[in-house]
């Protein structure tokens, strides 16, 4: 079992409580209000400015053309998030160019960006690696369930489509290349992953 794999199944427990959140379950059903659904689409844009801003600061790490052209393929990726983000936007009026980020979306950038500046290319990655693989675990779980509600199925089809796949392959490959398993990588890769958990709870927890 590779690092990445192995860092993916001692948090598990953490992904379940993402994928059971109500936040998560409502989009699969539908009941999620639509202004926590905003709030988070605004909060997420800001989040993918920094985390395109990370993958930048990591290919300029990169130690060979593969993977430093593979970030940047990975930056793409990020920039076709942000335009599922602004076509929500548009239809809902929400300027996501202006938000202001909450406490957990703070708390989750500036770990990111605090990361990608002070540490190696593979710290990084593993800073990075939950978002895509916590995403792909999602998007593959809501989309299994049925009936899907249709308010959301752009961002389940976004989350459970092949290319968001091999997006996530992509940076555990990364981390299998670059990181070796210490406790700061296993302190890293947590902490992520509780970002995670709390940028959901966030959401829903936005009054209305």
């Amino acid at each position: 079992m590779g690092l990445s794999a192995s860092l993916w199944r001692q948090n598990l427990d953490l992904a379940h409580a993402c994928l059971d959140h109500p936040f998560v379950q409502g989009i699969a059903d539908g009941s999620l209000a639509r202004d926590c659904f905003a709030y988070y689409i605004g909060q997420d844009a800001f989040f993918l400015d920094a985390f395109a801003r990370a993958y930048s600061l990591a290919a300029a790490k990169a130690p060979c053309r593969e993977s430093f052209a593979t970030l940047h393929h990975l930056a793409s990726g990020v920039l076709t998030e942000l335009e599922l983000h602004e076509g929500y936007a548009l239809s809902w009026d929400i300027d996501i160019h202006t938000v202001q980020p909450g406490s957990a979306t703070r708390q989750y950038t500036d770990f990111l960006g605090a990361t990608a500046w002070s540490q190696p290319l593979g710290v990084t990655v593993v800073a990075m690696a939950p978002c895509m693989r916590l995403y792909a675990f999602l998007g593959q779980s809501l989309a299994q369930q049925q009936p899907l509600s249709s308010s959301y199925h752009a961002w389940v089809d976004t989350y459970s489509s092949p290319e968001f796949e091999q997006l996530a392959q992509q940076i555990e490959a990364l981390v299998d290349d670059y990181a070796q398993d210490s406790p700061l990588v296993q302190s890293t890769y947590r902490y992520a992953m509780v970002c995670e958990a709390r940028f959901f709870a966030a959401a829903f927890q936005h009054p209305s």
